[in-house]
């Protein structure tokens, strides 16, 4: 059968008529829906050995042990252990030498009467690649984006199917499976911001860049990385803390990079709203930015995660060009106060109309949403002689002027935007939406990072200047960007 001929229907059906794949079904919250869909394709007593769900917590617990919250991946790996374990005690004796044994799992939480939960799930498939080969792990997380309990099933039932179907055929090819993902459903009503590849025939594969992949196919908005480079769940990684985050290239990360998030989080620590012990602070790029130069360059992408996690700092990797789209992203997750780190270059781009010509409201509809819910921009100075020589370069000057001061800072003090909008900043910097980052290291901003960049590629003698230590040290032992300028 030709993939383009293969609809969620017609993939349950192939696998149903497949007498050497043979499993078992788990699934937690949404119903039955995965299995569901292999059972009304036909010939699911070929395939399916058990199905079942475990909705009390109760019942949950003493079949597959504790895990504190229900849907999490902790939870879904115990679940696909336990039942493939089962099925491998059970008939393997009798069948695993002509079986590709598999044991398929979800942990999910639709929507609720009320419609006031978050709408997500734990997916995930334990499999063998030929019959008595070790196992192997599919697992991802999803978000459902349609705002009907029984829509938000039916989703969850195809991208099952899909998954399932991606295990057993597209195992060798990531990207075809990752784009498989949404077949049937489409990216409208789905975001699968997580995926793994786990066993010994993945090993070559970087989890980093598929879950890239998710965001630059679009079916993911953003992707986390902790400080030692695991993917996470924003989620779970942001739960019941405060958020601070700064966007930039990090190619690499400069001392001015470092010297802006930690005199920003000094201040951000000392609000009283603020617990300066559940802050969460990291480093934020855009798959836009990734993509400036053509197609993305992955080990350029991977040699930038690596340098943020080397000064101790996780990673956010977005598809929101605009910050107001951050901030109403980092909402979904975080309660507590979020702070944006920025340099005046961003800040002087937030107040160009043209960016919000979309919307029906303009830039007072963005700003309504950018600084919603206790948001506030952090805001480090910049040279006036750098404002003076870089500002066409970076994007500032044609909509912004600078009142000279003695200190010879641009500052949020100095910054005079459009005439038409001086109001505004005027109410957002009154209002406590904007605050200048104090105490700077003056001596590291003689430089952009496009120069800094420039001179680690060349490795001309001055290369370790405005650079932390630890970025050295990385740059050093990895060899990297070395050749970047000859590409």
């Amino acid at each position: 059968m030709q993939d383009k001929d293969l609809t969620v229907e017609r993939k349950a059906l192939s696998v149903n008529l497949d007498s050497s794949k043979y499993g078992t079904f788990a699934e937690i919250g949404a119903g039955q829906e995965v299995a569901r869909h292999f059972f009304q394709a036909g010939g699911a007593a070929g395939t399916i050995a058990k199905t079942m769900s475990a909705y009390d917590m109760k019942f949950s617990d003493a079949i597959y042990g504790e895990a504190g919250r229900y849907v999490s991946r902790k939870r879904l790996v115990q679940m696909m252990s336990h039942e493939y374990e089962l099925l491998d005690q059970r008939l393997s004796e009798n069948r695993g030498s002509e079986t590709f044994f598999f044991a398929f799992a979800n942990t999910v939480s639709a929507l609720n009467y009320h419609k006031t939960n978050e709408c997500h799930g734990w997916m995930g498939i334990r499999f063998q690649i030929h019959p008595l080969s070790e196992h192997y792990d599919l697992i991802l997380h999803v978000r459902m984006l349609d705002r009907d309990n029984q829509l938000q099933q039916e989703a969850i039932g195809m991208l099952g199917v899909n998954l399932l179907y991606g295990a057993f055929n597209y195992a060798n090819d990531p990207d075809k499976l990752i784009v498989s993902l949404a077949d049937g459903i489409g990216k409208e009503r789905i975001e699968v911001d997580m995926i793994e590849f786990n066993g010994p025939e993945f090993e070559s594969m970087d989890n980093r860049i598929l879950c890239l992949k998710l965001a630059e196919t679009g079916l993911a908005n953003a992707i986390m990385f902790d400080h030692s480079g695991h993917i996470v769940q924003p989620a779970e990684k942001l739960y019941k803390k405060a958020c601070l985050v700064e966007r930039g290239s990090f190619r690499p990360v400069t001392q001015v990079n470092l010297d802006m998030l930690e005199k920003a989080k000094s201040q951000f620590s000392t609000r009283e709203d603020v617990d300066e012990n559940r802050i969460e602070a990291f480093m934020e790029l855009t798959v836009g930015n990734l993509l400036s130069t053509g197609d993305i360059d992955y080990d350029d992408f991977i040699a930038r995660i690596e340098v943020i996690n080397s000064c101790g700092y996780g990673v956010l990797v977005s598809n929101y060009f605009e910050y107001y789209k951050l901030s109403s992203y980092l909402r979904r997750y975080v309660s507590k106060p979020i702070g944006l780190v920025m340099g005046l270059n961003n800040l002087a781009d937030i107040f160009k109309e043209t960016y919000y010509s979309q919307m029906e409201g303009g830039i007072l509809e963005a700003f309504g949403i950018l600084f919603k819910d206790n948001v506030k921009i952090y805001a480090y100075p910049i040279e006036f002689s750098n404002f003076q020589r870089y500002g066409e370069q970076i994007g500032i000057g044609d909509n912004v002027e600078v009142e000279i001061d003695q200190d010879g800072l641009v500052t949020i003090e100095n910054l005079l935007v459009a005439d038409n909008l001086r109001n505004l900043y005027k109410y957002v910097r009154e209002n406590g939406f904007l605050e200048t980052i104090e105490n700077c290291d003056r001596e590291n901003m003689q430089l952009f990072s496009r120069d800094v960049f420039d001179r680690v590629c060349k490795r001309s003698k001055e290369w370790k200047e405005n650079l932390p230590k630890c970025v050295v040290e990385m740059i050093e032992k990895k060899n990297l960007w070395r050749s970047a300028t000859e590409s």
